[in-house]
C-alpha cells in the first residue's frame, strides 16, 4: 500500500481545511476540543452548514446529490473536520439510512427523504435494538401488521440515541412470525410525529440524556414507507450495519483525542513519566494501525466490494481504542478527574472547578465510553462473526 498522498489529494486536503477553518463556528470547535456538552443546535448548525455546501452526505455519489468523492477524499474530509474540532456528524441519516434508501428504496422514497437528509433539516433516529434484542437483532419483536395500504406497528425500541430530537426513525419490524427469525423482518420508515409514538428518556451513567426508549402503540405507517420487499429487511439491516460499524471505528476522532490526551498529560505533569508516555505511544501505534484498516475498508468499498467481517474488526478495535484513551485521560488527571460536576460540561460555566477546567469532563467521558464495546453489536458477538466469516 502506498502511504503517500498524491499532489491532487494534498490539494484536496488543503481545500477542505481552508473551508472548515472559514465555516466551522468557533464556539462549537471550542466545545469539541474541550469535551464540553453539545446541544441539538450545535449539531444541527454544523449539519446545515455542510448541507449548504453539499457535504452533509459526503460519502454519497453524485447521482444522489453527493460530491462523488472517492475513498481517500472521504477519509481526508473526515480527518480535517475532526482535527479542526467539528462535531461528529450524527450518522443515522447521512451514513446509515441514506445508503439503504439509495440501494433499495423506490425513486419516490429517494426524492422524498434524501434532500432533507443532505440539508441537515431532517433528524433521523435508529430503531434497531429492543429490550431483548441487542446484538441478536434477528430476535426483534416489534410487530408491523399489514392492513390495506397501512402497517399497524406495536412494540418497543430502546437505546435510541438522540431520539428525543428525531423527526423520522428507521425501524426493523417483525412482519412474519411463522418463518425463521431473519426471514420475517421488514425495514420501515416511520414519522416520529405519528400518533402512538412515545419517546421516554434514559438517563445514563454520566447523567446525560443521550438515549431513549421509543414505544409504538397502534402506530399507522403508510405501506409506501416500506423499504424494499416485505420480509427482506434482514438483508438491508446487514447492509446498514456495515456502514455503522465502519463509522463506529471513528479513527479521526481518536487522532484528535490523542492530541488532547497529550495536552492534558503535559499540563498535569505526567507526560515526563516514561511509563505513562509509553502508554501514549502504544495508543498512538494502535490508532495508526486502525487508520490503515479503515483505508483498507474504504478501498474495498471503492472497488464495489462489501466486507462485513472487516467492518466488525473495525468496530472491535475502534471501540477498544476509544475506551483506552478515555481511561488514559482519567489517569492523566489523577484525583482531579474524579469529582463530577454536571454543570461543568457547559461552556462558560463559572462555578468552582476541582483542579484545572480541562479535568472537569474526564469522568463523564470515561463513564460514557464504557458503552462503546456494547453498542453496534457487542464486541464478543463481533469476534464470533469474524471467527466464522474470516477464520472459518
Amino acid at each position: 500500500m502506498d502511504l503517500n498522498f498524491t499532489a491532487e489529494e494534498l490539494a484536496f486536503r488543503a481545500e477542505i481545511r481552508q473551508w472548515v477553518a472559514a465555516n466551522l463556528p468557533a464556539d462549537i470547535s471550542h466545545k469539541v476540543h474541550n469535551a464540553l456538552r453539545l446541544n441539538k443546535d450545535d449539531l444541527q448548525r454544523w449539519a446545515k452548514l455542510l448541507g449548504k455546501q453539499g457535504w452533509h452526505g459526503w460519502a454519497w455519489p453524485k447521482q444522489f446529490g453527493g460530491p462523488g468523492w472517492n475513498a481517500v477524499q472521504r477519509h481526508l474530509f473526515e480527518e480535517e473536520c475532526a482535527l479542526a474540532g467539528a462535531p461528529r456528524i450524527v450518522p443515522f441519516g447521512p451514513v446509515m439510512v441514506a445508503p439503504v434508501i439509495m440501494a433499495f428504496g423506490t425513486p419516490e422514497q429517494q426524492q422524498r427523504h434524501l434532500p432533507g437528509i443532505m440539508s441537515g433539516e431532517v433528524w433521523w433516529s435508529q430503531g434497531y435494538s429492543e429490550p431483548g434484542s441487542g446484538s441478536d437483532l434477528a430476535s426483534v419483536k416489534c410487530r408491523a401488521e399489514r392492513k390495506g395500504d397501512k402497517y399497524i406497528v406495536n412494540g418497543q425500541k430502546t437505546w435510541t440515541t438522540l431520539g428525543q430530537f428525531g423527526d423520522w426513525i428507521f425501524c426493523l419490524v417483525r412482519t412474519d412470525s411463522s418463518v425463521k427469525p431473519q426471514a420475517g423482518i421488514s425495514f420501515l420508515l416511520i414519522d416520529m410525529k405519528s400518533p402512538g409514538v412515545t419517546v421516554r428518556p434514559i438517563i445514563m451513567l454520566d447523567g446525560e440524556h443521550e438515549v431513549n426508549e421509543v414505544f409504538f402503540d397502534n402506530v399507522e405507517v403508510p405501506a409506501e414507507n416500506l423499504v424494499g420487499e416485505e420480509n427482506k429487511g434482514w438483508t438491508y439491516a446487514k447492509y446498514l450495519l456495515a456502514h455503522e460499524r465502519t463509522n463506529i471505528a471513528d479513527v479521526n476522532r481518536a487522532k484528535r483525542e490523542l492530541e488532547r490526551l497529550k495536552r492534558i498529560a503535559k499540563a498535569e505533569g505526567v507526560y515526563e513519566d516514561s511509563r505513562f508516555r509509553d502508554q501514549i505511544a502504544l495508543l498512538e501505534v494502535d490508532i495508526v494501525a486502525l487508520e490503515m484498516m479503515v483505508l483498507r475498508v474504504l478501498s474495498a468499498e471503492k472497488s464495489g466490494k462489501q466486507s462485513l467481517d472487516v467492518a466488525g474488526l473495525l468496530k472491535i478495535r475502534g471501540s477498544e481504542i476509544q475506551q483506552r484513551y478515555s481511561e488514559l485521560l482519567m489517569l492523566a488527571g489523577g484525583p482531579f478527574s474524579l469529582p463530577f460536576i454536571h454543570e461543568a460540561m457547559e461552556a462558560g460555566w463559572q462555578g468552582d472547578y476541582v483542579g484545572a477546567a480541562h479535568c472537569a469532563p474526564l469522568a463523564s467521558h470515561y463513564f460514557n465510553y464504557r458503552k462503546t464495546t456494547i453498542y453496534g453489536g457487542s464486541n464478543e458477538v463481533q469476534r464470533n462473526i469474524v471467527a466464522q466469516t474470516v477464520l472459518g
